[in-house]
């Protein structure tokens, strides 16, 4: 369980390691013609921890997949990066594997293709598209002639002429393993064409189903011919291959959970119902220490060691994982393994706490704390390590005062209240989120009656994105009281439409949210046709008033000034008498020709004795006649 190579890779940070696999034996170069193919327990499975001690001399090359899209091969003996396989593929590499015989890596991606490269040359042989969406998980076959790619749906390829072979139904999310699980077919009555008839098995993410698939010779069935229920998402899956018809195949299913799951059938035809697992085991602590309640231990990996009784288990932390070689009876169906993994740990994290280090802090620097705008207080530092006081006080010592605690906060009262007795536009914004989020009333109203357009203006532009729209909602709900306070609403209505309007038009759903606003503001302007009318009519009758008035003050003025002139008084009355007896005589025409005359001859009579007996003047003349 010791930690014996460590290799971090010069990008870890931008491209960080997606997927590994172990090169084959001969460390990924074709073998010589009289050697035998690789590994009898399984050809195509990732070499475990267990065995890099076994063959640790030949084990050397190990394929490391990047999140950018690069495949990196490194030597563990050497220590040193050996290649970088670049240009296959421009996204997120998935999987990762060795073809047992020839050399050759294959590697799936995000980017929907599959790339077999030269390992030898650093170059890619072939690329072609797996699938429609991403392709997670490839499987070659015992043979070296077929290859298992999944994104969802599972194809079969033939790797001669890269053109599917068969295709399966697959899960409904990406399928995470894929394993053979037998070497040859069942039925050894039918001659062996290196994949019919072979089953094999694949997971999936947030699927408890791990699903058996078997390859037959038509092309009729797709579907699943068992499947293994689990507690959990599988994360790591290893067995045994069954090589002979009567031996069953035993599966190793470590769940998300932190449980081990063992499975032990026979692979021979249809299940429907999803098999249960024979033997589940746990780990947990013993719990004899401080604390009395033992806890889980979580399982990281297990393998199945050669012999195929005994297994080897992973557990603890990922960064320090405690690895153990354990035999069990799986007559039982639940074990809980005890073990004491603090003790492991503790002497490593003392050992690691003396590395921390404690920054030097300057006494200049300002420190600035993130929170609400407004709440600026000096973050003060300790300059040395004598401020440091205890809790306990000394039996002469006095209990500092509230007052003077405040003080040492360093909270300047003065700044937060002008003279005037209103909070800054800073503060103002602070209260006025406080009472949009406590719905308080009287906050509020304290911020909203403001005046002033200059505090208006910069409390609405310092208000955090979030509060906007409670705001708006709190404004509707003003302006449909009374008219004084509309009035002072509609001013918090504009700055807020001016400041923020580029945030409220990236909002999906703004209408619904100012649908109140908006009728409120068209029932208004439809009265203010009606309004401005009576408006004018009320202004055109109070102008009238206001006129007519002046009128009758401007004869006394002019009366004034007609007493002066005697003669055009004089002359005025004499006209108005004869204009009446114009009247009279022009009514009473046919009824009384004699009065008519004797009134003409008195008209002449008065003119006379007021002009005199000379001639008549041109004006006189007409009018007589």
């Amino acid at each position: 369980s010791r930690l014996r190579h460590e290799y971090v890779p010069s990008a870890h940070l931008s491209a960080a390691c997606t997927c590994l696999a172990w090169a084959p034996l001969g460390g990924g170069r074709p073998p010589p013609a009289n050697s035998t193919p690789a590994g009898k327990d399984g050809p195509q499975r990732k070499k475990r921890k267990s065995e890099v001690a076994e063959e640790d001399k030949q084990l050397d090359i190990l394929a490391i997949g990047t999140a950018v899209g690069s495949v990196l091969l490194y030597s563990t003996v050497k220590g040193e990066l050996q290649s970088k396989l670049d240009g296959g593929h421009d996204s997120r590499v998935n999987c990762v594997r060795w073809h047992q015989d020839n050399g050759c890596l294959y590697s799936c991606s995000e980017d929907k293709y599959i790339v077999e490269w030269n390992t030898q040359t650093c170059k890619v042989k072939c690329k072609w598209k797996g699938d429609n969406s991403s392709v997670t998980c490839l499987c070659i076959s015992p043979d070296g002639k077929m290859l298992l790619s999944a994104g969802r749906t599972i194809k079969l390829w033939d790797l001669e002429t890269k053109e599917v072979y068969r295709h399966f139904t697959g899960h409904a999310t990406s399928v995470s393993s894929l394993i053979f699980t037998t070497v040859k077919p069942m039925n050894e009555s039918i001659p062996f064409d290196g994949i019919t008839g072979l089953y094999f098995l694949s997971g999936a993410i947030c699927d408890r189903l791990l699903s058996v698939w078997y390859i037959r010779s038509d092309r009729k069935e797709k579907n699943t011919v068992m499947s293994f229920a689990v507690t959990d998402e599988p994360i790591f899956v290893d067995l045994t291959v069954s090589e002979v018809k009567e031996e069953p195949v035993k599966l190793a299913v470590v769940c998300r959970d932190g449980q081990l799951h063992l499975f032990e059938h026979i692979l021979n035809g249809y299940c429907k119902k999803p098999l249960t697992s024979n033997c589940t085991i746990q780990i947990a602590t013993p719990g004899n220490d401080e604390d009395s309640t033992p806890k889980p231990v979580p399982i990281l990996a297990a393998a199945f060691c050669t012999d195929k009784q005994s297994l080897q288990l992973v557990y603890g932390n990922t960064s320090q994982p405690v690895i153990e070689k354990v035999s069990l009876n799986t007559s039982e169906s639940h074990i809980c393994l005890i073990r004491d993994i603090q003790k492991v740990l503790s002497l490593k994290t003392e050992a690691a706490l003396t590395k921390v280090k404690t920054p030097v802090v300057n006494l200049d620097t300002k420190v600035l704390v993130p929170g609400i705008p407004g709440h600026s207080t000096a973050v003060k530092t300790p300059a040395s390590g004598k401020e440091k006081k205890k809790n306990k006080r000394k039996p002469g010592e006095t209990e500092e005062s509230i007052e003077e605690r405040l003080g040492a906060l360093d909270i300047d009262v003065s700044k937060v209240k002008t003279p005037g007795g209103l909070p800054q536009t800073d503060s103002f914004a602070v209260l006025l989120v406080q009472g949009l989020e406590s719905n308080d009333a009287e906050i509020l109203n304290k911020v909203l009656n403001t005046r002033k357009e200059n505090i208006v203006k910069n409390t609405v532009a310092r208000m955090p994105i979030y509060a906007i729209i409670p705001l708006l909602q709190e404004l509707t709900k003003r302006l449909q009281g009374n008219p004084y306070s509309a009035s002072l609403m509609v001013r918090w209505l504009k700055s807020v439409f001016t400041l923020h309007a580029s945030y409220l038009s990236t909002l999906p759903d703004l209408i619904p949210q100012l649908g109140m606003l908006y009728q409120l503001m068209e029932s208004r302007v439809k009265t203010l046709q009606k309004l401005s009318r009576l408006h004018g009519r009320l202004f055109i009758l109070v102008s009238q008033v206001a006129a007519s008035e002046v009128v009758q003050e401007v004869p006394e003025v002019n009366q004034t000034a007609k007493l002066v002139y005697e003669d055009e008084s004089s002359e005025e009355e004499g006209s108005d008498d004869e204009m009446i007896a114009d009247k009279d005589s022009d009514e009473n025409w046919d009824e009384d020709e004699e009065k008519e005359k004797q009134s003409d001859e008195q008209d002449m009579t008065v003119e006379k004795e007021i002009n005199g007996d000379s001639d008549l003047e041109p004006e006189n003349e007409s009018e007589e006649e």
